[in-house]
């Protein structure tokens, strides 16, 4: 399996109860593909720079999760047909490999 991450705006009418019942539902889409849930982050609501569907903000959600990779063209297309999104961005996650620092030898006080 593969990670990704995706971002999710959707619209600001929204209430608490209704972004929560759809990052649920986002969940479970995830987990019933075979998928597994790294990570979500609710990102709340943002201005944004321009109109998007005659609205001027959107509540963000973002989510990272491991998946096969057909599951992207699935997702996308459930998310096309959801009449509470805005817009919706997949991307492969990179993962980053931290190499620990080196240590300085320090000279021996005389």
């Amino acid at each position: 399996m593969k990670t990704y991450e995706t971002v999710t705006i959707l619209k600001p009418q929204l209430t608490d109860g209704e972004v929560a019942a759809f990052v649920e539902k986002a969940k479970a889409f995830i987990s019933s593909s075979g998928g597994e849930v790294v990570s979500e982050e609710k990102l709340g609501r943002r201005r944004f720079s321009h109109d998007i569907a005659k609205n001027r903000e959107g509540f963000y959600l973002y989510l990272k999760f491991k998946a096969q990779g057909d599951f992207v063209k699935k997702w996308t297309d459930s998310m096309r047909l959801n009449q509470n999104v805005l817009r919706t961005m997949v991307m492969s996650a990179v993962e980053h490999k931290i190499k620990p620092a080196k240590q300085v030898k320090t000279p021996a006080a005389a």
